[in-house]
């Protein structure tokens, strides 16, 4: 029984609480135990929240006297490392912060808690969350469940890891380039990055810069995604970027009456892409083709002149250097991991070259609301290839070698732009290692890529896998 609770979505585990079938003792006590059974090899958890127990009694207690129950009521949730949780550690992947323990809940994790969401425990990331591997010298490396030799990405690798192997039915995870929907596409869960400002990011490191930033939910269906992002979205009167007030349908109302259009594509403007996550792209395509929606393939020109990672780079560094250099000051080198020294040692961005890359992601925004003019979605992939070993720097995707930084190639420019985006498995590798595809949506449209998203995942060849753990 343990195991059929674990996997179930975090939906259906709520609707049963409601209707007294299971208890959220019962559910927490399968969640902790499985995390007492996977995760010495995964390494996804940091930090096990005091009181989950206690906490979960409450819940179950609050089901018997017939009180008023929230969407999430009784459903343990995970929280990525940076993410500030009352009461409990949030050490942010750093000796720095070692012991650090927040007296106020980030709002993302306060809206959790609100809608009834039990805080299970924290999960692992990059030091300061920035690089594409869990891995740090606080709380060492993550592991990819489908292959204990590879990476369940970054910087919400952790997240995704305890995700995929059962520990955690829903969390939530950070986003400056790549970091909910890469390590989702590693671990073959589901994730999505909304619209920029679509959830506040108060209560995260760092507090400035963030026009980059995003915190979003990370689950093993699209309909957790949806009810998550439902109680996560709106303004808190705290983070000026979160202003839009814009509501968020969970329904069909956001969608327009005549048959959806999307596009897909892989490239170019996007890097090398390895022909079998092309396949899948292409597959994700032909599948919604078949379902009625009107599908081509298409190209965005904005892509191809401005290449948004060169772009995101010259603005990151520079805006991004102070943050670090304040976190870091006075501490001995053996203190900071690589990610760490790499942004310090970097050279700043002259004047001119970030003048020019402000331009240019001007330009992404302007090509991007052109092609959404004529269509309501983009199918892509998330990352280029599958998940990878640790430690690799160098790839050599499709004949091309690149750095491990073109990971993000077809993640970033929704970053740059503040467009939204779903990472949702689609195929499987020839050494069986999850490829996910990205549906892309115009400003404020996450009704209509988690539609799109669950048209796939209704007919996906894959749905229902988990790792052999």
């Amino acid at each position: 029984m343990n195991q059929e609770l674990v996997y179930l979505d975090a939906t259906r585990m709520a609707e049963l609480i409601r209707t007294k079938e299971i208890s959220p003792v019962e559910v927490m006590q399968a969640h902790l135990d499985r995390i007492a059974t996977v995760d010495p090899r995964i390494n996804a958890i940091v930090t096990i929240a005091d009181g989950a127990l206690d906490a979960a009694r409450a819940a179950e207690a609050a089901v018997l006297s017939g009180a008023e129950l929230g969407p999430l009521h009784g459903v343990p949730f995970t929280v990525k490392d940076s993410i500030d949780t009352a009461g409990v550690a949030t050490q942010r992947g750093s000796p720095i912060f070692r012991g650090r323990v927040p007296d106020t809940d980030a709002t993302s994790v306060a809206r959790m808690k609100s809608a009834g969401g039990i805080l299970l425990a924290k999960t692992n990331l990059p030091e300061f969350s920035y690089w594409i591997e869990s891995d740090n010298l606080l709380s060492g490396a993550s592991n990819n469940p489908w292959d204990v030799t590879r990476t369940p990405g970054g910087s919400s690798g952790g997240e995704s890891a305890a995700i995929a192997a059962g520990m955690s039915p829903l969390g939530l995870g950070t986003d400056l380039a790549i970091s909910v929907r890469g390590p989702a596409a590693q671990t073959g869960i589901t994730s999505m990055k909304a619209t920029h400002g679509r959830v506040p990011m108060t209560g995260i490191w760092p507090r400035a810069p963030r026009r980059f930033w995003h915190v979003g939910p990370m689950a093993r269906s699209v309909r957790d995604i949806a009810l998550a992002f439902s109680q996560l979205a709106g303004p808190d009167g705290q983070d000026a970027f979160a202003s839009s007030a814009a509501p968020f349908d969970a329904g069909s109302g956001g969608l327009p009456s005549r048959p959806l259009r999307v596009g897909w594509m892989v490239g170019p403007g996007f890097g090398p892409v390895d022909p079998e996550v092309a396949a899948t792209v292409k597959a994700a395509a032909e599948t919604l083709q078949a379902m009625g929606v009107q599908v081509e393939h298409v190209g965005i020109p904005a892509l191809e002149r401005d290449f948004a990672l060169d772009v995101f780079n010259k603005l990151h560094v520079m805006e991004m250097k102070p943050a670090f250099a304040a976190a870091t000051a006075g501490r001995r080198p053996d203190e900071l991991y690589k990610m760490a020294r790499t942004m310090l040692a970097l050279p700043d961005t002259s004047m001119a070259d970030y003048i020019e890359a402000e331009q240019a992601a001007e330009r992404l925004r302007d090509g991007f609301a052109d092609y959404f003019s004529r269509y309501d979605a983009l199918i892509t992939h998330v990352l280029p290839i599958p998940a990878h070993k640790h430690g690799v720097d160098t790839f050599v995707i499709d004949g091309q070698s690149v750095d491990a930084t073109y990971l993000q190639g077809a993640t970033v420019p929704l970053n740059v732009t503040g467009l939204p985006g779903v990472a949702m498995r689609f195929g499987t590798s020839k050494e069986g290692l999850p490829i996910n595809v990205q549906i892309v949506g115009k400003w404020h449209a996450e009704a209509t890529i988690l539609h799109v998203a669950a048209l796939l995942e209704s007919a996906s060849p894959v749905r229902g896998l988990h790792p052999a753990l």
